[in-house]
């Protein structure tokens, strides 16, 4: 689901038999090059209705960008095959960068919206305790969740300055400190 203009499309369609991603924006679905086996749906999260159950579902980077987070889950829910797969990732809130930004009063709060969260869209980030409060409400069961990526800096702090084998190490070292990851995630399944 949202997959903007198909960077992990790309990687999943090696994984999957076949691939359905749904996207809300005409343009950016557009830009995704068609593939044998790739479905491309137009449409709202919220009205798609699928023909058939999937086995594995990803929402990365969805639910801070919407409404109503438990419904759409609860939504999407009904599209997994029972022992089907919901793969979820968020950005968090109690990421040290963010954790740093209020020490420095550039936020009032971890979870407080930033100009790039607006720019990007984003109606809230979410922190370990809420985004597995939202997974509950919603009815599923979470069957592991943790963190991805230690991020002490800006992105584009990272970018000017840090080699590859940096980026490996914090990438390696947010499995260690998940409540403090860049991106939380979660795997759940119907209970």
């Amino acid at each position: 689901m949202g997959p903007a203009e198909g960077e992990m499309t790309q990687f999943l369609l090696q994984d999957f038999e076949q691939l359905t991603i749904v996207e809300g924006s005409a343009n950016l679905i557009a830009f995704i090059p068609d593939m044998p086996n790739l479905v491309k749906v137009h449409a709202l999260f919220e009205k798609f209705m699928p023909d058939k159950q999937f086995n594995t579902i990803v929402m990365e980077h969805i639910l801070e960008h919407v409404d109503k987070p438990v419904a759409l889950l609860q939504h999407v829910k009904q599209w997994l095959v029972p022992e089907g797969k919901l793969m979820l990732g968020v950005p968090n809130g109690h990421s040290i960068h963010r954790l740093v930004a209020v020490r420095m009063k550039l936020l009032d709060s971890p979870c407080q919206l930033n100009s790039r969260d607006n720019a990007l869209g984003h109606r809230r980030v979410y922190t370990p305790d809420t985004f597995r409060q939202d997974i509950e409400l919603a009815g599923l069961k979470i069957i592991q969740m943790g963190g991805v990526f230690f991020k002490p800096l800006s992105n584009q702090q990272i970018q000017d300055h840090w080699t590859e084998e940096m980026i490996q190490g914090f990438y390696e070292l947010g499995k260690d400190f998940p409540e403090y990851a860049a991106e939380l995630y979660a795997v759940c399944m119907l209970p």
